[in-house]
């Protein structure tokens, strides 16, 4: 049986790819205001606001590419059962050949009611006031926003428990209830980090770092792994 590998990603292995980032410290994300656009009182407040945000961020996501990390981690899985645990809304890992793929904060080609979670609905192109689900409510994006709950929080922390190997590329793991997934993962397990600035963490057994971007580092990483 193949070892269980599973990899927590952010901001950074999509950076690379030409998706922007944000950063609480400035609350500003592609110049907007992060409560203003990714949060249920924004959302109440200027629905419109809301939905021609994600537009765009759709359109961003559909025009760039997977990069050599998330290609890379594909490639792990002829050695490796590879779980992919993300906080990002893109498909880059997807599209890069990743075939288990857990969004953790929900995904931005995906649509559903206001009121209900589920289901959930393809969307390739717009979503425009007046765009109803079933049950009669706004569509709007399938993105957990500010302030909700993270309902795969709990697959992805039994996936976490079940690791034979965890790594975590390009996030800060200062963004809770993600940041946590490293506590549930088992002392004797290997741990590696991956990002251009190794987060601060206490002292972990077994962790190794990686300071380089999530492509050089996957790079590495896999050097390492095929030891």
């Amino acid at each position: 049986m193949k070892k269980k590998l599973v990899v927590l990603t952010g901001a950074g292995i999509s950076a690379e790819s030409g998706i922007k980032t944000f950063r609480d410290s400035d609350g500003l994300w592609e110049g907007y205001d992060v409560m203003e656009v990714a949060s249920p009182e924004g959302w109440t407040k200027n629905p419109g606001l809301v939905l021609d945000f994600y537009n765009m961020r759709r359109k961003n996501v559909a025009d760039v590419q997977p990069n050599a990390a998330h290609y890379g981690l594909a490639a792990l899985e002829t050695t490796y059962e590879v779980h992919i645990i993300t906080q990002n809304i893109d498909d880059l890992h997807e599209r890069g050949g990743s075939t288990r793929v857990l969004h953790l904060h929900g995904e931005i080609f995906k649509m559903r009611s206001e009121r209900l979670h589920k289901p959930s609905y393809e969307i390739r192109g717009d979503i425009r006031l007046g765009d109803m689900a079933p049950d009669g409510s706004q569509l709007r994006p399938d993105i957990v926003w500010f302030g909700e709950a993270v309902p795969m929080i709990a697959p992805a922390s039994r996936l976490a428990a079940e690791a034979d190997i965890f790594v975590v590329i390009g996030t800060s793991l200062l963004v809770y209830p993600a940041a946590g997934l490293i506590d549930y993962v088992a002392d004797r397990v290997p741990k590696y980090i991956i990002d251009r600035s190794i987060p601060a963490l206490q002292q972990l057994p077994n962790l190794y770092t990686i300071e380089k971007p999530a492509t050089a580092g996957v790079e590495e990483l896999i050097r390492l792994l095929k030891i």
